[in-house]
């Protein structure tokens, strides 16, 4: 490490020579000095005294009061009716009315998970290379099954995976828009897929 040497008196009077044609870069140079040393100040750490949180006397045989409703995950319908529309607003309007014929549709009905992914693939990449719009998938709406835990399970596993797959490479991009069905197709056990334009 080199040491620090003094100044020469004529690298003195340069030095000084500069500092006096010197000028801050704020116009209030000092006020921002005392910003910054206010902010450290604030910045430091204060320990507070914990805040008590008293609860509300409760009565033997009172009814619970609930102040906020529950934040419940909302329903597969209402959650893909809330989606935003993507596709001409006519067209999705006739569609979700059940006015548009589907072109093609394949059933999953009795399949696992496992083996009706694939289907789904194949199914609509060969949709979107025959150049078809509007194709149905029919789930399905689940059965009812012993519930043995704690934790309730949902009904239908392929009527809640095929959004999710719908949404994923490889058909992502292949797909403008997914609604549920119209009764006449198969309502909540079915649902809608329109497809992009073929390029």
């Amino acid at each position: 490490m080199a040491r620090r040497r003094t100044l020469r008196p004529e690298e003195e009077e340069l030095w000084h020579a500069v500092m006096r044609t010197a000028r801050p870069m704020h116009s209030n140079g000092a006020s921002v000095l005392q910003r910054k040393e206010d902010a450290k100040e604030s910045n430091a750490f204060h320990p507070k005294e914990p805040v008590q949180k008293t609860l509300p006397v409760f009565r033997l045989g009172e009814r619970a009061r609930v102040d906020r409703p529950h934040d419940l995950a909302p329903s597969l319908s209402d959650a893909l009716a809330k989606a935003p529309v993507q596709m001409d607003a006519k067209a999705y309007g006739r569609m979700t009315r059940g006015k548009l014929v589907p072109e093609a549709r394949i059933d999953l009905h009795g399949l696992t998970l496992a083996e009706a992914h694939p289907d789904l693939i194949r199914f609509i990449l060969n949709a979107h290379a025959q150049g078809l719009r509007l194709v149905l998938v029919i789930t399905g709406k689940g059965k009812a099954k012993p519930d043995y835990g704690p934790i309730p399970s949902r009904i239908g596993a392929l009527r809640h995976q095929v959004p999710q797959w719908l949404r994923l490479p490889p058909l992502g991009p292949l797909v403008l828009q997914v609604a549920e069905a119209h009764l006449r197709h198969g309502g909540a056990g079915a649902y809608y897929v329109y497809l992009r334009r073929g390029r």
